[in-house]
């Protein structure tokens, strides 16, 4: 690809030099600094354009009859405008570099890189944005290791993109000190909800719709054998315990955060058995509804049946890759998942 206007400008002087001088091929030069612009910097189109210019006097010289200073100012004239197109294009790749250096910084505060091990708990994450071009979405998830256990968090702000990383990052902070700080569960997910509505206040969406968030507290004491779980609204998570998978339903939802005004604050926390070796998966709402070029669900707990009791490394790129391959890469909705794997004493 680098090289084809150089390809084209040879097929061309050979075409001009081989076939009769009516043919006129020699006045398809300019197309081949025109094809530089756009893969090429400025210099090399113009030493390109300058070639064309000496090959078409040159078959001036061949044949006399060929029009070549029309053809040789459609060649200046072509070369000048693409060594301008080639400066712009390049400073649209620098300004886009540096906004992707700045959606890499963004990411780092808003999803933290997550720790492979956290005492007896192995954790593996795992993110996809929907929005071209970007790093991050409305989609977050965290984990802390606090005296209580290992908390995680995993949730999904309504829409996607970059206006959805302001209320993921404002949830994500408050979750980093509401985990150290709160013995109850509940209470944390009230500062979340709090967090959530301030900044929903604060930059409100355009419309009568308002903002909210769906999110999943889950507490691993650290001394295993259980989990507890939160669950505000939030796709429930899957958990392979002895090889049998369960969906771990809420025994009464929790209100979405930013509607607990609305629906009121109670939150249940249930608890569930979790052995060592269990393997639990969180996720959001695009995993279990990425869609197949029919418009079918992806199968997720079927999926999840068919896989090994493997690493979460090892199931989250699995995951990754048959998501992929389920919905052709057309990501409809950001995507997160968390693995976690109960690790027993003597691991």
């Amino acid at each position: 690809m680098r090289l084809s206007p150089v390809v084209l400008t040879c097929v061309i002087a050979g075409l001009a030099y081989t076939t009769p001088p009516e043919t006129a091929f020699s006045r398809l030069l300019p197309a081949a600094p025109a094809l530089a612009a756009a893969m090429w910097p400025v210099l090399p189109t113009v030493l390109l354009g300058t070639a064309c210019l000496l090959l078409m006097i040159g078959l001036s010289i061949v044949f006399p009859d060929l029009g070549t200073w029309w053809t040789a100012s459609g060649i200046i004239a072509v070369t000048v405008a693409a060594a301008y197109g080639s400066h712009v294009r390049l400073q649209r790749e620098r300004t886009l570099f540096h906004v992707r250096l700045v959606a890499d910084a963004a990411q780092k505060v808003v999803l933290s890189p997550m720790p492979r091990r956290i005492g007896s708990i192995e954790v593996e994450s795992l993110y996809l944005a929907a929005a071209a071009e970007a790093r991050i979405g409305g989609d977050f998830y965290e984990a802390a290791n606090t005296r209580y256990g290992v908390r995680l968090l995993i949730g999904d702000v309504r829409g996607k993109g970059l206006p959805a990383v302001g209320a993921a990052a404002a949830i994500v902070n408050s979750f980093r000190e509401a985990a150290h700080g709160e013995a109850d569960m509940a209470n944390v997910a009230r500062r979340l909800d709090a967090s959530s509505t301030r900044y929903s206040a604060a930059f409100p969406l355009d419309g009568p719709v308002e903002r909210f968030a769906t999110a999943l507290l889950v507490q691993i004491p650290h001394e295993g054998g259980r989990i507890e779980i939160l669950n505000c609204g939030h796709p429930s998570p899957l958990l392979v315990n002895g090889g049998e998978l369960r969906s771990l339903e809420p025994a009464s939802p929790s209100p979405p955060l930013s509607l607990a005004e609305l629906i009121g604050d109670h939150y249940t926390i249930d608890t569930f058995d979790f052995a060592a070796d269990g393997l639990l998966l969180l996720y959001t709402d695009g995993v279990s509804e990425a869609r197949a070029g029919d418009g079918g669900f992806f199968p997720l707990a079927a999926w999840m049946r068919q896989q090994p009791l493997a690493s979460p490394h090892e199931l989250l790129t699995a995951l990754r890759r048959d998501l992929l391959s389920y919905n052709g890469g057309n990501l409809n909705d950001d995507i997160a998942a968390l693995a976690v794997r109960l690790h027993g004493p003597s691991e």
